[in-house]
């Protein structure tokens, strides 16, 4: 009698945990990661997101050099991203990496031993991520919807330094551009605008 209740309980248990996710529909998804990217290069995004075996998968080739990555549903608020072809060798390497279990130290080191080696390319010139992002009671999973969402802007600059750039390593003042990284591969510039007032 135990044993068929700690049967039961683990499968409730495993029940309520597949549905504590939802994964929304590809219309759904590419309503809302397109979000991230310029206005004008929207329609033309090639756009990744989730299965609802919540594996990432191709949603829809694009004909631009636009590639946006859809919310991850597993992780609390909204953030969809944006960036050129010219960042993807960066960014899917980060991906496999993290399907690996690696820690952010561990991407952190091997990219950047890769990128030493040649092994992987960073583009020759400043490359832009656009990040569009929400808490998650402003965003509708079942119909795309997103409201008072808000931008990051990264633009990756492999190598620089406060002093080939003359930015700061912290923000001064609200929406600074900011230098992060810097001297590694993955030296970028932070620019966080600050949130529109509320009426």
């Amino acid at each position: 009698m135990k044993t068929i209740f700690s049967i039961l309980a683990c499968q409730f248990l495993a029940l309520t945990g597949f549905a504590q996710t939802e994964f929304p529909s590809r219309e759904s998804q590419l309503k809302s990661t397109v979000l991230a990217a310029p206005e004008d290069k929207r329609a033309e995004a090639t756009v990744y997101g989730f299965s609802q075996e919540g594996k990432l998968i191709l949603l829809r080739k694009g004909s631009n050099n636009m590639v946006c990555l859809a919310d991850d549903p597993e992780k609390e608020g909204f953030s969809a991203s944006c960036y050129p072809q010219s960042l993807e060798p960066f960014m899917k390497r980060g991906r496999e990496l993290r399907e690996q279990g690696k820690s952010y130290q561990e991407v952190f080191d091997t990219r950047e031993q890769e990128v030493k080696s040649g092994q992987l390319k960073m583009p020759e010139q400043p490359s832009i991520l656009y990040v569009f992002s929400a808490p998650a009671e402003k965003y509708n999973p079942a119909s795309g919807e997103v409201k008072d969402g808000s931008f990051r802007y990264v633009v990756y600059i492999p190598y620089a330094t406060a002093e080939s750039t003359g930015l700061p390593l912290k923000p001064e003042a609200p929406g600074m551009p900011w230098l992060m990284d810097p001297g590694t591969h993955r030296a970028h510039i932070m620019i966080s605008p600050p949130a529109p007032e509320k009426e």
